[in-house]
């Protein structure tokens, strides 16, 4: 049975050419780069190139550049390490359609009396860049954190109206997180025109190793430790570097950024192609989140909705019959509730249930595709 995969948004394989390179610093580094003999200067050089490369790929100072064990950490580390300090105790200002290391960083800081303050979505999963500056003055919040582009409905935010307006309150500003797991590799990552002071990425969504997340923290900006312990990462991410994943992670994020605009170019044109297969074959289905010729959505994502089908139903027979999907946020696929990013938007529960992702990569052909209708056809007409 040919399988297709389509859940890029939850991972991505990874790149033959990052996995001999991962493979060849496994082989070749033996030290601990904190440590002073020639393995340990070695590794440590190693982890200086990687960071080198992953500052230039993002377009930031290498002392920017904070390695985590994944995007989860990322988010923690700049919502939890900035909006419990004194000096931002107007806490934290987000959207109700963020992912949920984000949501579940503000339930922390809510559980320490620490103010969090939720602004909602349109139908399309849009915040208001408008409601976010008026939100964040009225409130004085002391963070502000908005995802670049929704890990479901592929929904891109105005970063840069956000920022602007953030940025015209001067000195009392607060600052801003933005979880890019999703954009980098995708879309343009313009960080500073962002005026973001912190940004988060994962390398596996990019053809990277599982287990290296990237936390850009702009230079001079003090964030507290979540772990204690040595001073590896600047002091805020103690523990041994894993120097070969971090290496390998440093080539797919610098591929990624290269590639991205010919990359993202076929992807739109496939999700086009596969769209319009789709409605060909399922007449009632129903596009999820910014329409298909928007700017506004990633190029490789299609969130739908299937007559009331349940998505996670609807997944598990996919899977039997070779096409590999998600049901909304791979974090929470085996969840029995209803994914909160629809109902943010507006959809009943049981709507909400019925959203089914399709997230293309760079590999996914157009024979994928034709597969991938056909399946798709098999099981909805077969369930329903």
């Amino acid at each position: 049975m040919k399988r297709v995969y389509l859940d890029h948004n939850a991972t991505t394989p990874l790149r033959a050419e990052v996995r001999a390179h991962f493979l060849e610093m496994l082989d070749g580094l033996a030290g601990n780069p904190s440590s002073v003999h020639g393995a340990g200067r070695r590794a440590r050089a190693a982890l200086d190139e990687a960071r080198e490369r992953t500052a230039a790929a993002l377009g930031v100072h290498e002392d920017e550049v904070v390695f985590t064990s994944g995007g989860t950490e990322s988010v923690n580390l700049a919502i939890l390490g900035s909006a419990r300090r004194p000096d931002r105790a107007g806490g934290l200002l987000t959207s109700t359609a963020e992912h949920s290391c984000v949501l579940g960083a503000a339930d922390a800081l809510a559980a320490r009396g620490i103010p969090v303050h939720r602004i909602g979505v349109d139908r399309q999963c849009r915040v208001d860049p408008g409601e976010i500056v008026a939100t964040a003055a009225r409130t004085g919040v002391g963070l502000v954190s908005i995802m670049a582009a929704n890990n479901e409905v592929g929904t891109i935010q105005a970063l840069e109206a956000i920022g602007t307006g953030l940025d015209s309150q001067g000195r009392e500003r607060p600052l801003l997180h933005t979880d890019a797991v999703q954009a980098l590799g995708r879309i343009p990552v313009q960080l500073g025109d962002w005026k973001a002071d912190m940004a988060s990425f994962s390398a596996h969504k990019l053809g990277g190793p599982l287990g290296v997340g990237i936390l850009f923290r702009r230079r001079g900006l003090q964030v507290e430790a979540l772990m204690h312990g040595g001073g590896q990462e600047g002091g805020l991410r103690p523990g041994s570097e894993n120097v070969p994943a971090i290496s390998a992670a440093a080539l797919a994020v610098e591929l990624a950024v290269r590639e991205r605009p010919s990359v993202a170019a076929t992807m739109r044109e496939q999700s086009l192609c596969l769209w319009h297969e789709i409605t060909d074959t399922l007449p009632d289905v129903e596009l999820l989140g910014p329409g298909i010729d928007s700017q506004a959505r990633l190029p490789n994502t299609l969130d739908i909705a299937l007559g009331g089908i349940d998505g996670r139903m609807l997944v598990a027979r996919l899977d039997l019959e070779g096409l590999e999907a998600s049901a909304g946020s791979a974090c929470a696929s085996g969840s029995l509730e209803p994914s909160h990013v629809l109902l943010a938007m507006g959809r009943s529960a049981e709507s909400a249930r019925s959203g089914l992702r399709l997230s293309l990569g760079r590999e996914t052909s157009r024979e994928d595709i034709h597969t991938a209708v056909e399946i798709l056809k098999r099981v909805v007409e077969d369930l329903r």
